[in-house]
């Protein structure tokens, strides 16, 4: 971790990702004060999702192929690239698709990035170099998400979209100095010692006699690692989408409340690196989990009473995600193994973003017909479901 590489990659996180956070809450704001409205404002976001997801299903493929760097620099321009267009025109179609290929970019850093970590640091530090990773993301996030709508404000639209272009592009230009070019090591059977590296970089005693075995073998490992981070993310999800509306009138305890979350989740990240390295992968997933479905009971009984118990219940909630995203990320890297890691890192940012997305929608049903109590308890109590799978031990795989 304290190589140049590792420090050039954390630079390039928080540049890529403090663009996209930037301009996060400032483009729903742009269609809609154009007259499209609360349904324009949330399909900015919904395109930008969907189109991120099936984005990272390719990605694996892509890192094969290309290799990370090639990769990840096309994802930065992808996600750069279409923003100043979007000064053209506030017509929500336009701004659909161009938002829609920004989605693509953002599928490709996500994925990418998160890969980079396990490949630049070795097994030993994967809890505290994801845990960095984390804080590299989380607090751009944690300070322009609440000051993207009042920069409009003091810079205009044209100053913020401009910024959040030139941000991505300047770390697009730093990714060529990255070391790590290809998802596995280049070397060769016949390379004195080489079945024997492998074999201790992935941690077992012998290979998997094919790889559809070793592919099964990743999909049992990382059972629990996904049950919990697809909870998780549901209840973040729920929590960012509705607080707003669970206390509408409450003044400043709903943005502190969200701010609450989000801090939870970077200190929740930041605690779980060293204990993921000392301990092993895996053993953050069941206190996370348990913190998180305390914190939505909280969020429950605040509905109707003090706004100011929502202040608690998120952070909770938060701290406990926290220690989800990074134990979860590298107890699937353990399961995958180093052949694996672009695989591993796919399947936790689908389920992060897939989980975001259906806590807005799924507890938005709930939501409608019986009120914010069932659905923040329904969240709960997918939380604690969950729990018996994250006994589940991660064993790694070639």
């Amino acid at each position: 971790m304290r190589t140049a590489a590792f420090r050039l990659m954390l630079a390039v996180t928080v540049l890529g990702f403090g663009g996209h956070a930037l301009l996060l809450p400032v483009l729903p704001l742009w269609v809609s004060r154009a007259g499209s409205g609360e349904f324009g404002a949330g399909a900015t976001t919904g395109v930008f999702m969907l189109t991120t997801v099936l984005t990272q299903l390719a990605v694996p493929w892509l890192l094969r192929v290309l290799g990370y760097r090639a990769v990840f620099a096309s994802g930065l321009v992808l996600l750069a690239a279409p923003t100043p267009l979007v000064l053209g025109t506030a017509e929500l179609g336009p701004v659909l698709a161009l938002n829609a290929v920004r989605g693509i970019g953002f599928g490709l850093i996500t994925v990418a990035g998160s890969a980079l970590v396990a490949e630049l640091v070795p097994p030993a530090e994967h809890g505290r170099a994801s845990s960095r990773y984390g804080l590299a993301i989380g607090i751009p996030g944690l300070a322009l998400l609440p000051l993207g709508v009042a920069t409009v404000d003091a810079l205009g639209f044209t100053g913020v979209f401009w910024t959040a272009t030139a941000s991505p592009l300047l770390a697009a230009l730093l990714v060529p100095f990255l070391r790590a070019t290809s998802p596995t090591p280049r070397r060769h059977a016949s390379d004195p010692g080489v079945e024997e590296l492998a074999r201790s970089e992935a941690g077992v005693d012998r290979v998997p006699p094919d790889p559809v075995a070793g592919r099964r073998a990743f999909v049992l490992a990382g059972l629990g690692p996904m049950a919990a981070m697809l909870a998780g993310s549901v209840a973040q999800g729920g929590l960012t989408t509705f607080l707003p509306l669970v206390a509408p009138g409450a003044g400043v305890a709903v943005p502190v409340a969200l701010f609450a979350l989000a801090l939870g989740g970077v200190l929740g990240r930041g605690v779980a690196g060293p204990l993921v390295d000392r301990r092993g992968p895996g053993r953050l997933l069941l206190p996370g989990g348990v913190l998180s479905a305390l914190g939505m009971g909280v969020e429950l009984l605040a509905v109707g009473l003090s706004p100011w118990l929502l202040v608690p219940g998120a952070l909770a909630v938060g701290l406990g995600f926290g220690l989800v995203q990074n134990d979860s990320l590298v107890a699937l890297f353990a399961a995958a193994g180093p052949a694996r890691y672009g695989a591993a890192s796919a399947a936790w940012n689908i389920g992060f973003d897939a989980g975001t997305g259906a806590g807005a929608s799924g507890l938005g049903a709930i939501a409608q017909p019986f009120g914010f109590r069932a659905a923040f308890g329904v969240a709960a109590l997918l939380l604690l479901a969950t729990t018996p799978l994250t006994r589940r031990r991660s064993s790694p795989t070639p």
